[in-house]
């Protein structure tokens, strides 16, 4: 597996819920193209991004599974809140397969989502048949990666500007990933974010962080972009301390956006490894 050192832990804690409500996440739900008895689908967008980011995976799933696609808190249309942690984020997914009625469902995370599915193993262990986690790992990062696009996207709303064009110029004395800045200016409308940028940033330490969790013994599939520093071979001890039966598939040639770089290579996978009834492990392919 591959990304930057990690602090090492000898014992795993259990998770510790804080006293905060779980918010009413915003969704967007689409029924299976024919009669299914699958479980349903959630699927998880990641840092600065909304439900719509994985619609190229939707767009696919939905043929054989009811796919909930949702925006978390602090994004897109769900709810803002100052509190933004891996828990609380978890609990508010739970909720909606409470108000939803989903007991058993697959859950698929890009990135931060994928941190905040694997955090939900360890609230609600059985509610979750498979996992599959995308371009990320169990891992406190312990390295600022978004610095730049925290200053592009404050130097957009000091402007003022409320066309993409405009905010894409100024995001540009910033950024160089073109890619980055079209993924971020998803989320501009009319001059405003649509995702809480105060509360991200005063929170960054628990979004690129990790407490973690005892072992959940289901399995879980690691995409792995192979160009991108997020899952590294480094990391492997620390992952199967968690997930004793991970799985892991390697993406040639691509970075952390691997589903947008090559989404018939991840949708290849997904599919075999829901459709697969063995738990047995397996180092994945490119």
């Amino acid at each position: 597996m591959s990304s930057t050192p990690s602090r090492s832990h000898d014992t795993l804690t259990t998770i510790s819920l804080s006293m905060n409500f779980a918010m009413k996440l915003n969704f967007r739900q689409q029924n299976a193209l024919s009669p299914t008895s699958s479980l349903p689908i959630i699927l998880i967008h990641g840092l600065f991004g909304n439900l719509d980011n994985l619609g190229v995976l939707a767009r696919d799933l939905h043929k054989d599974h009811d796919v909930i696609q949702v925006d978390l808190r602090d994004h897109g249309l769900s709810p803002r809140s100052p509190e933004v942690n891996y828990p609380d984020m978890a609990q508010d997914v739970l909720e909606l397969m409470d108000r939803i009625e989903i007991k058993k469902a697959i859950i698929i995370g890009h990135s931060m989502g994928g941190k905040v599915a694997m955090t939900m193993t360890a609230i609600a262990p059985d509610r979750i048949e498979k996992l599959i986690a995308i371009d990320v790992a169990p891992i406190d990062y312990q390295v600022r990666r978004h610095d730049q696009i925290f200053t592009a996207i404050n130097a957009v709303s000091a402007a003022g500007v409320t066309q993409r064009q405009e905010a894409a110029q100024l995001m540009r004395e910033s950024i160089k990933e073109e890619g980055v800045i079209q993924f971020l200016l998803k989320s501009f409308h009319n001059g405003e974010w649509r995702f809480n940028v105060p509360a991200l940033w005063d929170q960054y330490e628990n979004i690129v962080g990790w407490q973690p969790i005892p072992p959940w013994p289901h399995p879980i599939l690691f995409i792995r972009g192979e160009l991108s520093p997020y899952i590294q071979d480094s990391y492997r001890d620390e992952i199967a301390r968690q997930f004793p039966h991970a799985r892991a598939h390697v993406v040639a040639g691509t970075g952390h956006w691997v589903h947008a770089e090559k989404p018939d290579s991840v949708l290849r996978a997904i599919h075999r490894f829901i459709d697969e009834e063995s738990d047995k492990d397996s180092t994945g392919e490119k």
